[in-house]
């Protein structure tokens, strides 16, 4: 995903319009931009890099004007490059956009825009788009009239921002597949793919919907459906999150900060609304069957909340990737799809929503972002209320979606009686007295697990390995340790080495156990078990553990004792502090932590 920004006011906004960028800069960092009007023309500068290193190279922030729009890019038509940077111009220099998404009929426009004479300097497929508009308005009309025609043109998912010379104080942008919201404060109204990049001035926000354009100028937006350019009134929308918790503080990362931020991710999500949890519990019960999906993170979220059902609700929800849905399951009328996301803007996961409604089933969402499209688009719809998570990596995003799935699980389990009330209660009043001793963990803790990072940053292959749900917490550890380290990181259930994995292990391998406390007596045993059969292959074996559990600490080469916690809530103790290591194994090696190679923070195109 990359990011837009605009901005237009009565006075000069190009130090609010860099701000906003540099705020954006997690969804695409590949190379950036920002257009300007002013005196009646439009001044672009763009490079690749990130904003500061742009910014230095073309004084982003030296420009001047009261109207413009900026952009942040992560590469998917044509290769890194200044021409392919965002913003966008016409040839006459008086249009200029910034677009989100793919054209998929950008070669035939390209193609029909080129016999007229435009002349294209990227490989992208938004050049087209800002040419089009051009050609529209040359032919005569109004820039307006230009830009719908030219949106109606367009084949694929968009969100875009243009600014033109001949209304220099307005914005136009649309929607349709790609997020994109308008925000209003008194140093004027913004445009931006994601609320964060006007967080720090207002809370005021109006998401749009697919099939919607808005001009916005200083004195507000008139928004109107794209297909029959019928006026479109809808009540503004108040951002609840804290702009602090977009910032990264005294933090030297914003992963680091975001774990640390996870004590109070834990209250959020047990404050979430009693009744969208029943709510989501009586869809399960009335269900035939339930699926949990997500894709990357999301995905090992809803792999760990199979267990959190099997356990306490008595019924299997199978956990499918949303990249395979299609392929995988078999959904319609009576069925319930559960789509987990951070953004609700995910690709892939919107298609498989999309999906399932197309054949009848019932949907519901877990999601960070309120009016974005997976929130839009279920039945129902749950917001976890992690706040901000602006590092690329997710982790208190997941967590959060843990405790949600646990809380439904729960609920309904109860309410199926499989589980008695008593139960239920003894699970929440853990939950509850976990922040402090997560808050405690994290400030005691994190020196060891550093410790340890340090101490292993020779074994670049890793297997992370756990039973039964610490099988689903290894899935997210491994991908973190992937995500962060760049490192060859492998997890599977402990209980499958002996089915061939054990073949891979030698003095290049090091293995990562999560062991269980001691009072999981089965699933101990079992860990303790995997663990003595890597030692017989002289595989080095390191291992998260609980206080007090001796014979764990005495079967690993090294590891690190974790505080005695029940066992609802020793999986995300376990979560936590595999978080921990990945950033401290990533900081040994000297990696892009926040933004890591290749990856950006939701992937909106297919």
């Amino acid at each position: 995903m990359c990011g837009i920004s605009a901005v237009t006011g009565n006075s000069d906004i190009v130090q609010v319009l860099f701000e906003s960028l540099k705020s954006l800069e997690y969804r695409g960092y590949d190379s950036c931009g920002m257009a300007v009007v002013r005196h009646g023309e439009v001044a672009v500068r763009k490079n690749v890099g990130g904003v500061d290193e742009v910014n230095r190279k073309e004084h982003l922030s030296g420009m001047a004007g009261t109207t413009g729009i900026a952009h942040t890019r992560w590469a998917t038509h044509g290769g890194v490059t200044a021409q392919n940077a965002h913003p966008h111009s016409s040839n006459n220099g008086a249009f200029s956009i910034v677009h989100n998404g793919i054209i998929n009929n950008y070669r035939e426009l390209r193609e029909e825009l080129t016999a007229k004479g435009a002349r294209f300097v990227s490989e992208t497929d938004s050049e087209a788009i800002v040419h089009l508009v051009a050609l529209g308005h040359q032919e005569g009309g109004s820039v307006e009239q230009a830009f719908t025609a030219a949106l109606k043109r367009l084949e694929g998912t968009y969100a875009l921002a243009l600014v033109a010379a001949p209304e220099p104080d307005t914005i136009f942008c649309a929607r349709k597949g790609s997020p994109l919201a308008l925000g209003f404060s008194e140093r004027g109204n913004f445009v931006a793919s994601d609320m964060n990049a006007f967080l720090a001035y207002t809370r005021d926000a109006l998401p749009l919907q697919d099939g919607e354009y808005a001009v916005v100028s200083p004195l507000g937006a008139r928004v109107r459906r794209l297909a029959d350019g019928a006026a479109v009134e809808r009540p503004h929308m108040r951002i609840e999150w804290d702009p602090e918790s977009s910032r990264r503080g005294g933090y030297s990362h914003f992963m680091l900060k975001e774990i640390f931020d996870q004590p109070q991710t834990i209250r959020a999500a047990l404050h979430t609304p009693r009744e969208g949890v029943e709510q989501l519990a009586g869809s399960i019960l009335a269900a035939r069957q339930t699926y949990l999906m997500g894709v990357g993170t999301t995905h090992y979220v809803a792999t760990v909340g199979q267990y959190f059902f099997s356990r306490f609700a008595g019924r299997y929800l199978p956990a499918v990737s949303a990249d395979e849905f299609r392929e995988l399951a078999v959904i319609g009328p009576g069925d319930l799809l559960i789509s987990i996301s951070q953004s609700g803007e995910t690709y892939d996961t919107r298609q498989a929503t999309d999906l399932a409604k197309a054949r009848g089933a019932r949907t519901a969402g877990i999601v960070n972002v309120m009016g974005s499209s997976l929130s839009l688009m279920t039945d129902q719809v749950i917001f976890q209320g992690s706040g901000p998570e602006i590092c690329v990596v997710s982790t208190k995003a997941a967590l959060a979606q843990m405790v949600i799935l646990l809380r439904t699980a729960l609920a309904v389990g109860v309410r199926s009686g499989h589980i008695l009330e008593a139960v239920s209660q003894a699970q929440y009043e853990a939950l509850e007295a976990f922040p402090p001793i997560v808050q405690d963990a994290l400030n005691e803790v994190s020196g060891f697990v550093r410790n340890l990072a340090n101490r292993t940053v020779q074994y670049h292959n890793w297997l992370v390995l756990g039973r039964g749900i610490y099988y689903g917490i290894a899935l997210e550890a491994a991908l973190k340790m992937k995500e962060v380290t760049y490192l060859h990181v492998e997890a599977l259930p402990a209980g499958f080495l002996k089915h061939g994995t054990l073949a891979m292990v030698d003095d290049t391998m090091a293995s990562l156990f999560l062991v269980p406390p001691p009072e999981e007596i089965e699933l101990h045993q079992l860990t303790l078990t995997a663990i003595e059969q890597v030692k017989a292959r002289n595989g080095a074996v390191v291992g998260f553990y609980f206080e007090g559990d001796t014979r764990a600490e005495e079967l690993l080469d090294d590891g690190v004792a974790l505080p005695r916690v029940p066992a609802a809530v020793a999986p995300f103790m376990t979560l936590i502090v595999g978080q921990l290591f990945s950033y401290f194994s990533a900081l040994r090696l000297g990696r892009s932590i926040d933004k890591p190679r290749n990856l950006a923070k939701s992937v909106t195109v297919g």
